[in-house]
C-alpha cells in the first residue's frame, strides 16, 4: 500500500521530503539569526542594568497626586499691608531739621542703633556696671543710675532681668537746638523683671512672666561732632 508520499509525489517522494526537512531547517536558522539581531540592537540601545538607571517617568495622574503642596501665592507689593512708620507725622520737621544740620542722618539706622543702646543701657543698669553706663548716657542719667544700683546693693538685693523683645521703637519727636541735635524714641518692651536677695531667692517679679514696658528715652548728639554716637540724655515713662 502506498503511504501519503507516494499518492502526492510519486516515486519521488523520498526527494521531496528531504528537501522540505533542509527549507525547514534553514527557516528555523533564519529566524534564530534575527532574533539574535534584535537582541544585539535591543541591548546596544537599552544597556544592561546596572541598579542606577532613572526611574520611568509616572504618568500624569500620579505626578499630579504625589506633588508638593503648592506655596501659597504672596501678595503683589501694591497690595501687601503698609508697614508701620518709624516716626510721627508731627516729628517730621524735626527730623529734616536733624537731616539738614547733619546729612548723614538716617532715620532707620538711627532706630535700629537706638534700639541696641536701649539693650546695652538696661543690661549695664541690671548687672550694675557703672563703668559702662558712663559711656551711653549723660551725667545727669548716670548719677540717676547710680544712685538706684547703690540703693539696692546696699539692701542686698541683685536684679536678674532679661530683655525678651522690642516690640515696637518709634521716634515721637526731634529736632534741632543750640547745636544740639534731640531725638525721642518710645520703646515698647517686653521684660522679664526679677529681684533676687543675697541668698538668690525671688523677693520681686517672676521668673517665667514677661512686663510689657513703655518708655520714652531721649537721645542728644551734638550736630557735625567729630563723635557719631548719640548718648541717652533723659528717660521717662510713656
Amino acid at each position: 500500500m502506498k503511504g501519503l508520499g507516494d499518492l502526492m509525489f510519486g516515486a519521488h517522494a523520498p526527494m521531496y521530503a528531504h528537501q522540505l526537512t533542509g527549507v525547514a531547517v534553514f527557516y528555523v536558522v533564519l529566524l534564530a539569526m534575527v532574533a539574535g539581531f534584535l537582541a544585539l540592537r535591543l541591548y546596544s540601545v537599552l544597556g544592561k542594568r546596572s541598579g542606577h538607571e532613572q526611574p520611568l517617568p509616572k504618568p500624569a495622574e500620579e505626578r499630579v497626586a504625589s506633588a508638593v503642596a503648592p506655596r501659597a501665592i504672596e501678595p503683589a507689593a501694591e497690595m501687601r499691608e503698609p508697614a508701620a512708620r518709624p516716626f510721627d507725622s508731627a516729628t517730621e520737621p524735626g527730623l529734616r531739621a536733624i537731616v539738614s544740620a547733619e546729612p548723614g542722618f538716617d532715620v532707620t539706622r538711627f532706630l535700629e542703633g537706638a534700639k541696641s543702646a536701649y539693650r546695652m543701657i538696661l543690661e549695664a543698669f541690671w548687672r550694675g556696671d557703672e563703668a559702662a553706663l558712663r559711656e551711653l548716657v549723660s551725667d545727669d542719667v548716670h548719677a540717676a543710675f547710680a544712685e538706684a544700683i547703690e540703693t539696692r546693693t546696699a539692701q542686698g538685693q541683685v536684679l536678674d532681668n532679661r530683655l525678651i523683645a522690642i516690640e515696637r521703637a518709634t521716634i515721637v519727636s526731634a529736632g534741632v537746638a543750640n547745636g544740639e541735635a534731640r531725638v525721642a524714641v518710645r520703646f515698647d518692651a517686653d521684660i522679664a523683671a526679677v529681684t533676687r536677695d543675697a541668698d538668690g531667692n525671688v523677693v520681686a517679679g517672676s521668673t517665667s512672666d514677661a512686663v510689657q514696658t513703655h518708655d520714652v528715652w531721649t537721645f542728644v548728639r551734638t550736630v557735625r561732632a567729630s563723635d557719631p554716637n548719640w548718648i541717652l540724655a533723659d528717660t521717662d515713662e510713656a
